[in-house]
Protein backbone atom coordinates (compact mmCIF):
# COMPACT_ATOMS: atom_id res chain seq x y z
CA UNK A 1 0.00 0.00 0.00
CA UNK A 2 3.02 2.18 1.29
CA UNK A 3 4.64 1.61 -2.65
CA UNK A 4 1.24 2.51 -4.17
CA UNK A 5 1.43 5.92 -2.71
CA UNK A 6 4.47 6.77 -3.28
CA UNK A 7 4.70 5.50 -7.30
CA UNK A 8 1.21 7.90 -7.30
CA UNK A 9 3.27 10.93 -5.81
CA UNK A 10 6.68 9.91 -7.94
CA UNK A 11 4.10 10.38 -10.61
CA UNK A 12 2.12 13.40 -10.35
CA UNK A 13 5.05 15.36 -9.03
CA UNK A 14 6.15 14.56 -12.57
CA UNK A 15 3.04 15.23 -14.81
CA UNK A 16 0.90 16.96 -12.86
CA UNK A 17 -0.60 20.02 -14.94
CA UNK A 18 -0.37 23.80 -13.68
CA UNK A 19 -3.73 24.52 -12.15
CA UNK A 20 -4.48 28.15 -10.60
CA UNK A 21 -6.25 26.12 -7.63
CA UNK A 22 -2.82 24.54 -6.98
CA UNK A 23 -0.61 27.39 -6.05
CA UNK A 24 -3.13 28.44 -3.00
CA UNK A 25 -4.13 26.51 0.13
CA UNK A 26 -6.91 29.19 0.58
CA UNK A 27 -10.11 27.52 1.57
CA UNK A 28 -12.60 29.75 -0.45
CA UNK A 29 -10.48 29.44 -3.41
CA UNK A 30 -10.35 25.68 -2.69
CA UNK A 31 -14.12 25.13 -2.33
CA UNK A 32 -14.90 27.31 -5.41
CA UNK A 33 -12.96 25.29 -7.65
CA UNK A 34 -14.38 21.71 -6.05
CA UNK A 35 -17.97 22.83 -6.59
CA UNK A 36 -17.42 24.67 -10.13
CA UNK A 37 -15.52 21.40 -11.08
CA UNK A 38 -18.21 19.06 -10.12
CA UNK A 39 -19.86 17.66 -13.32
CA UNK A 40 -17.53 20.26 -15.09
CA UNK A 41 -14.27 19.48 -17.00
CA UNK A 42 -11.05 21.46 -16.32
CA UNK A 43 -10.42 22.89 -19.80
CA UNK A 44 -14.92 24.31 -19.11
CA UNK A 45 -14.54 25.34 -15.35
CA UNK A 46 -11.25 27.38 -15.40
CA UNK A 47 -12.72 30.52 -17.13
CA UNK A 48 -15.41 30.42 -14.44
CA UNK A 49 -13.08 30.28 -11.57
CA UNK A 50 -11.26 33.18 -13.11
CA UNK A 51 -14.54 34.91 -13.13
CA UNK A 52 -15.69 34.28 -9.49
CA UNK A 53 -12.43 35.24 -7.83
CA UNK A 54 -12.47 38.45 -9.63
CA UNK A 55 -16.00 39.24 -9.28
CA UNK A 56 -16.05 37.90 -5.74
CA UNK A 57 -12.77 38.43 -4.44
CA UNK A 58 -13.58 36.75 -0.90
CA UNK A 59 -16.28 34.78 0.90
CA UNK A 60 -18.05 38.05 2.42
CA UNK A 61 -18.22 39.36 -1.43
CA UNK A 62 -19.94 36.51 -2.80
CA UNK A 63 -22.38 36.08 -0.11
CA UNK A 64 -23.10 39.82 -0.15
CA UNK A 65 -23.79 39.56 -3.98
CA UNK A 66 -27.45 38.77 -5.00
CA UNK A 67 -28.82 35.59 -6.13
CA UNK A 68 -29.02 36.95 -9.52
CA UNK A 69 -26.03 37.99 -10.21
CA UNK A 70 -24.54 34.75 -9.07
CA UNK A 71 -26.25 32.80 -11.70
CA UNK A 72 -26.03 35.11 -14.50
CA UNK A 73 -21.99 34.39 -13.55
CA UNK A 74 -22.50 30.59 -13.53
CA UNK A 75 -24.69 30.65 -16.63
CA UNK A 76 -23.58 27.79 -19.38
CA UNK A 77 -22.19 25.92 -16.25
CA UNK A 78 -25.65 23.57 -15.63
CA UNK A 79 -26.42 22.53 -12.50
CA UNK A 80 -27.73 25.19 -10.86
CA UNK A 81 -28.56 24.08 -7.58
CA UNK A 82 -24.81 24.13 -7.53
CA UNK A 83 -24.76 28.40 -7.55
CA UNK A 84 -27.78 28.26 -5.41
CA UNK A 85 -25.60 26.26 -2.93
CA UNK A 86 -22.48 27.81 -3.49
CA UNK A 87 -24.65 31.44 -2.51
CA UNK A 88 -26.34 29.61 0.63
CA UNK A 89 -22.44 28.45 2.02
CA UNK A 90 -20.79 31.71 1.69
CA UNK A 91 -23.60 33.60 3.10
CA UNK A 92 -23.35 31.04 6.11
CA UNK A 93 -19.44 30.86 5.95
CA UNK A 94 -19.47 34.67 5.94
CA UNK A 95 -22.22 35.49 8.63
CA UNK A 96 -22.02 32.31 10.63
CA UNK A 97 -18.36 31.28 10.70
CA UNK A 98 -17.33 35.08 10.41
CA UNK A 99 -15.75 34.52 7.38
CA UNK A 100 -13.47 31.34 8.22
CA UNK A 101 -14.23 27.84 6.96
CA UNK A 102 -14.64 25.14 9.26
CA UNK A 103 -11.22 23.06 9.50
CA UNK A 104 -12.30 19.60 9.92
CA UNK A 105 -13.64 17.17 7.34
CA UNK A 106 -16.89 16.61 10.06
CA UNK A 107 -17.79 20.10 10.07
CA UNK A 108 -16.63 20.98 6.02
CA UNK A 109 -19.58 18.43 5.74
CA UNK A 110 -22.22 20.33 7.12
CA UNK A 111 -21.60 23.15 4.98
CA UNK A 112 -24.59 22.75 1.85
CA UNK A 113 -23.77 21.45 -1.05
CA UNK A 114 -20.66 19.84 0.22
CA UNK A 115 -20.59 16.08 0.58
CA UNK A 116 -18.02 13.79 1.50
CA UNK A 117 -15.41 14.38 -1.85
CA UNK A 118 -15.41 18.15 -1.50
CA UNK A 119 -15.00 17.92 2.51
CA UNK A 120 -12.29 15.79 1.58
CA UNK A 121 -10.44 17.57 -0.78
CA UNK A 122 -11.03 21.16 1.76
CA UNK A 123 -9.80 19.27 4.48
CA UNK A 124 -6.70 17.89 3.22
CA UNK A 125 -5.44 20.33 0.81
CA UNK A 126 -6.48 23.28 3.31
CA UNK A 127 -5.90 22.17 6.65
CA UNK A 128 -3.17 18.48 6.04
CA UNK A 129 -5.88 16.18 7.09
CA UNK A 130 -6.17 12.54 6.08
CA UNK A 131 -9.38 12.25 4.52
CA UNK A 132 -9.05 10.52 1.60
CA UNK A 133 -10.91 12.20 -1.72
CA UNK A 134 -13.61 9.70 -3.93
CA UNK A 135 -14.96 10.61 -7.10
CA UNK A 136 -15.75 9.58 -10.79
CA UNK A 137 -11.44 9.56 -11.41
CA UNK A 138 -10.69 7.69 -8.06
CA UNK A 139 -12.93 5.24 -8.33
CA UNK A 140 -12.13 4.57 -11.59
CA UNK A 141 -8.37 4.33 -10.69
CA UNK A 142 -9.37 1.79 -7.67
CA UNK A 143 -11.15 -0.17 -9.58
CA UNK A 144 -8.91 -1.28 -12.10
CA UNK A 145 -6.05 -1.53 -10.57
CA UNK A 146 -7.04 -3.64 -7.64
CA UNK A 147 -10.37 -5.04 -9.90
CA UNK A 148 -13.04 -4.48 -8.32
CA UNK A 149 -16.61 -4.67 -9.73
CA UNK A 150 -18.49 -3.70 -6.48
CA UNK A 151 -20.97 -1.09 -8.43
CA UNK A 152 -19.67 2.40 -7.85
CA UNK A 153 -23.43 3.77 -7.60
CA UNK A 154 -24.47 1.21 -5.03
CA UNK A 155 -24.22 1.47 -0.91
CA UNK A 156 -21.35 -0.91 -0.64
CA UNK A 157 -19.60 0.18 -3.13
CA UNK A 158 -19.32 3.75 -1.76
CA UNK A 159 -18.34 2.54 1.07
CA UNK A 160 -15.67 -0.38 -0.41
CA UNK A 161 -14.13 2.56 -2.15
CA UNK A 162 -13.87 4.93 0.74
CA UNK A 163 -12.52 2.15 3.03
CA UNK A 164 -9.93 1.70 0.43
CA UNK A 165 -9.14 4.93 -0.38
CA UNK A 166 -8.46 6.00 3.10
CA UNK A 167 -6.51 2.98 3.63
CA UNK A 168 -4.06 4.20 0.60
CA UNK A 169 -4.03 7.68 1.30
CA UNK A 170 -0.42 8.72 2.66
CA UNK A 171 -0.98 10.36 5.87
CA UNK A 172 2.48 12.02 6.16
CA UNK A 173 0.81 14.30 2.57
CA UNK A 174 -2.61 13.66 2.13
CA UNK A 175 -2.90 17.02 -0.15
CA UNK A 176 -0.56 15.66 -2.76
CA UNK A 177 -1.82 12.13 -2.60
CA UNK A 178 -5.53 13.28 -3.20
CA UNK A 179 -4.42 15.45 -5.90
CA UNK A 180 -2.12 12.72 -7.20
CA UNK A 181 -4.96 10.29 -7.49
CA UNK A 182 -7.65 12.51 -8.83
CA UNK A 183 -5.22 14.04 -11.84
CA UNK A 184 -4.49 10.31 -12.76
CA UNK A 185 -7.88 9.49 -13.47
CA UNK A 186 -8.42 12.56 -15.32
CA UNK A 187 -5.15 12.37 -17.41
CA UNK A 188 -3.66 8.99 -17.37
CA UNK A 189 -6.13 6.53 -16.36
CA UNK A 190 -8.55 8.05 -18.61
CA UNK A 191 -12.70 6.45 -18.99
CA UNK A 192 -11.90 5.81 -22.57
CA UNK A 193 -8.16 5.17 -24.30
CA UNK A 194 -5.97 5.39 -20.42
CA UNK A 195 -2.08 5.26 -21.31
CA UNK A 196 -1.88 1.48 -19.89
CA UNK A 197 1.49 0.68 -21.48
CA UNK A 198 2.85 3.79 -19.99
CA UNK A 199 1.23 3.68 -16.42
CA UNK A 200 3.55 3.20 -13.80
CA UNK A 201 0.95 0.05 -11.83
CA UNK A 202 0.55 -1.76 -15.40
CA UNK A 203 2.31 -5.04 -13.75
CA UNK A 204 -0.02 -4.98 -10.86
CA UNK A 205 -3.07 -3.92 -12.78
CA UNK A 206 -6.00 -6.11 -12.45
CA UNK A 207 -7.56 -4.78 -14.98
CA UNK A 208 -5.14 -4.08 -17.50
CA UNK A 209 -3.47 -7.60 -16.87
CA UNK A 210 -7.20 -9.55 -17.16
CA UNK A 211 -7.99 -7.15 -19.97
CA UNK A 212 -11.05 -5.75 -18.19
CA UNK A 213 -10.38 -1.92 -18.57
CA UNK A 214 -13.02 -1.28 -20.50
CA UNK A 215 -15.52 -3.74 -17.91
CA UNK A 216 -14.70 -1.31 -14.55
CA UNK A 217 -15.45 0.49 -12.69
CA UNK A 218 -19.06 -1.23 -12.40
CA UNK A 219 -22.52 0.97 -12.52
CA UNK A 220 -25.65 -0.80 -11.67
CA UNK A 221 -28.99 -0.24 -13.94
CA UNK A 222 -29.05 3.34 -15.74
CA UNK A 223 -31.86 5.68 -14.72
CA UNK A 224 -34.49 6.38 -17.72
CA UNK A 225 -34.29 9.31 -19.08
CA UNK A 226 -37.35 11.31 -19.52
CA UNK A 227 -38.13 13.17 -23.09
CA UNK A 228 -39.44 16.62 -22.86
CA UNK A 229 -41.33 18.95 -25.72
CA UNK A 230 -40.33 22.90 -24.46
CA UNK A 231 -41.83 25.37 -27.15
CA UNK A 232 -40.06 29.35 -26.25
CA UNK A 233 -42.22 31.38 -27.17
CA UNK A 234 -39.73 34.85 -28.03
CA UNK A 235 -42.60 37.76 -28.47
CA UNK A 236 -41.61 40.88 -30.29
CA UNK A 237 -43.59 43.95 -30.12
CA UNK A 238 -43.23 46.98 -33.04
CA UNK A 239 -41.08 48.53 -30.55
CA UNK A 240 -38.43 46.03 -29.85
CA UNK A 241 -39.96 44.90 -26.36
CA UNK A 242 -39.87 40.96 -25.72
CA UNK A 243 -40.85 38.60 -22.64
CA UNK A 244 -39.07 37.02 -20.05
CA UNK A 245 -40.01 35.36 -17.01
CA UNK A 246 -38.45 33.95 -13.77
CA UNK A 247 -38.84 30.28 -13.38
CA UNK A 248 -40.08 29.68 -9.73
CA UNK A 249 -40.71 25.40 -7.67
CA UNK A 250 -38.10 23.41 -7.51
CA UNK A 251 -36.56 22.49 -11.01
CA UNK A 252 -33.04 22.97 -11.98
CA UNK A 253 -33.48 25.97 -13.51
CA UNK A 254 -35.25 27.57 -11.24
CA UNK A 255 -34.32 31.33 -10.54
CA UNK A 256 -32.94 31.87 -13.96
CA UNK A 257 -35.55 33.78 -16.76
CA UNK A 258 -36.78 32.10 -20.36
CA UNK A 259 -39.24 33.01 -22.29
CA UNK A 260 -42.61 31.90 -22.13
CA UNK A 261 -42.99 28.39 -22.07
CA UNK A 262 -45.35 26.02 -23.84
CA UNK A 263 -44.79 21.89 -22.70
CA UNK A 264 -46.03 19.56 -24.86
CA UNK A 265 -46.41 16.01 -24.91
CA UNK A 266 -44.60 15.29 -28.25
CA UNK A 267 -43.17 17.43 -30.76
CA UNK A 268 -45.24 20.29 -32.08
CA UNK A 269 -45.63 20.50 -35.70
CA UNK A 270 -46.11 24.14 -36.77
CA UNK A 271 -49.39 23.42 -38.26
CA UNK A 272 -50.57 22.22 -34.86
CA UNK A 273 -49.13 25.42 -33.28
CA UNK A 274 -52.35 27.64 -32.84
CA UNK A 275 -54.56 24.70 -31.89
CA UNK A 276 -52.15 23.93 -28.64
CA UNK A 277 -51.17 27.39 -27.77
CA UNK A 278 -54.45 29.33 -27.54
CA UNK A 279 -55.19 28.42 -24.29
CA UNK A 280 -51.87 29.48 -22.85
CA UNK A 281 -51.91 31.75 -20.30
CA UNK A 282 -49.70 34.58 -20.15
CA UNK A 283 -49.05 37.09 -17.04
CA UNK A 284 -49.54 40.87 -17.71
CA UNK A 285 -49.23 43.51 -15.28
CA UNK A 286 -52.79 42.57 -13.58
CA UNK A 287 -53.38 39.80 -14.80
CA UNK A 288 -53.23 36.58 -16.86
CA UNK A 289 -54.15 36.70 -20.66
CA UNK A 290 -54.75 34.01 -22.95
CA UNK A 291 -52.68 33.28 -25.97
CA UNK A 292 -55.69 33.66 -28.21
CA UNK A 293 -56.63 36.95 -27.06
CA UNK A 294 -53.28 38.74 -27.82
CA UNK A 295 -52.72 40.94 -30.87
CA UNK A 296 -50.69 37.96 -32.47
CA UNK A 297 -49.70 39.51 -36.38
CA UNK A 298 -47.34 36.46 -37.13
CA UNK A 299 -46.10 33.20 -35.73
CA UNK A 300 -42.41 32.21 -36.97
CA UNK A 301 -41.30 29.14 -36.38
CA UNK A 302 -37.25 29.35 -35.83
CA UNK A 303 -36.53 26.19 -36.83
CA UNK A 304 -38.61 22.52 -38.31
CA UNK A 305 -36.15 20.13 -35.72
CA UNK A 306 -36.03 20.43 -32.41
CA UNK A 307 -32.31 21.72 -30.89
CA UNK A 308 -31.80 18.81 -28.66
CA UNK A 309 -30.98 19.91 -24.87
CA UNK A 310 -29.39 16.97 -22.75
CA UNK A 311 -29.75 17.28 -18.95
CA UNK A 312 -28.87 14.54 -16.28
CA UNK A 313 -32.01 12.72 -16.78
CA UNK A 314 -33.93 14.53 -19.41
CA UNK A 315 -33.79 15.27 -22.66
CA UNK A 316 -34.92 18.54 -23.63
CA UNK A 317 -36.45 18.74 -27.77
CA UNK A 318 -36.46 22.69 -28.04
CA UNK A 319 -38.35 24.77 -30.76
CA UNK A 320 -38.40 28.35 -30.74
CA UNK A 321 -41.38 30.58 -32.22
CA UNK A 322 -41.40 34.40 -32.37
CA UNK A 323 -44.98 35.82 -31.90
CA UNK A 324 -44.90 39.23 -33.88
CA UNK A 325 -47.54 41.41 -31.38
CA UNK A 326 -49.06 44.76 -32.86
CA UNK A 327 -49.42 45.85 -29.62
CA UNK A 328 -48.03 44.94 -25.67
CA UNK A 329 -51.78 44.71 -23.89
CA UNK A 330 -50.20 44.92 -20.09
CA UNK A 331 -47.43 42.94 -20.94
CA UNK A 332 -44.57 42.55 -18.43
CA UNK A 333 -41.63 43.55 -21.57
CA UNK A 334 -38.57 44.60 -21.51
CA UNK A 335 -35.99 46.04 -24.62
CA UNK A 336 -34.18 43.00 -26.53
CA UNK A 337 -31.17 44.77 -25.58
CA UNK A 338 -31.55 44.17 -21.94
CA UNK A 339 -31.47 40.23 -22.30
CA UNK A 340 -28.13 39.94 -21.65
CA UNK A 341 -28.74 41.09 -18.08
CA UNK A 342 -30.73 37.83 -17.31
CA UNK A 343 -29.08 34.73 -16.36
CA UNK A 344 -30.81 32.24 -18.61
CA UNK A 345 -30.08 28.27 -19.17
CA UNK A 346 -27.75 27.70 -21.77
CA UNK A 347 -30.16 26.37 -24.37
CA UNK A 348 -31.56 29.66 -24.66
CA UNK A 349 -28.18 31.64 -24.73
CA UNK A 350 -26.61 29.20 -27.40
CA UNK A 351 -30.12 30.17 -29.82
CA UNK A 352 -29.63 33.75 -28.73
CA UNK A 353 -26.38 33.89 -29.85
CA UNK A 354 -27.44 33.41 -33.07
CA UNK A 355 -31.00 35.14 -33.13
CA UNK A 356 -31.44 39.01 -34.43
CA UNK A 357 -34.19 40.60 -33.00
CA UNK A 358 -33.72 43.10 -35.67
CA UNK A 359 -34.89 40.96 -38.19
CA UNK A 360 -38.18 40.87 -36.95
CA UNK A 361 -38.46 44.67 -36.42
Amino acid sequence: MLNFSKKLIHWYLQNKRELPWRQTKDPYRIWLSEIILQQTRVEQGMPYYFSFVETYPDVKALADAPEDDVLKLWQGLGYYSRARNLHATAKKVAYEHKGIFPDTYKELKKLKGVGDYTASAIASICFDEAAAVVDGNVYRVLSRIFGIDTPINSTPGAKEFKALAQELIDEKDPATFNQAIMEFGATQCKPKNPYCLHCPFNEGCIAFQQGKISDLPVKKGKIKVRDRFFNYLIFITPDGQTMLQQREGKGIWRGLFDFPLLETEKDLPEARFRESVNSLKITTKEKSIRFSDLPVEEVILQQRDPIIHKLSHQKLHVKFWVVKLSEAPGLQTIAYERLGDFAVPRVIDRFMEDFDFKDFL
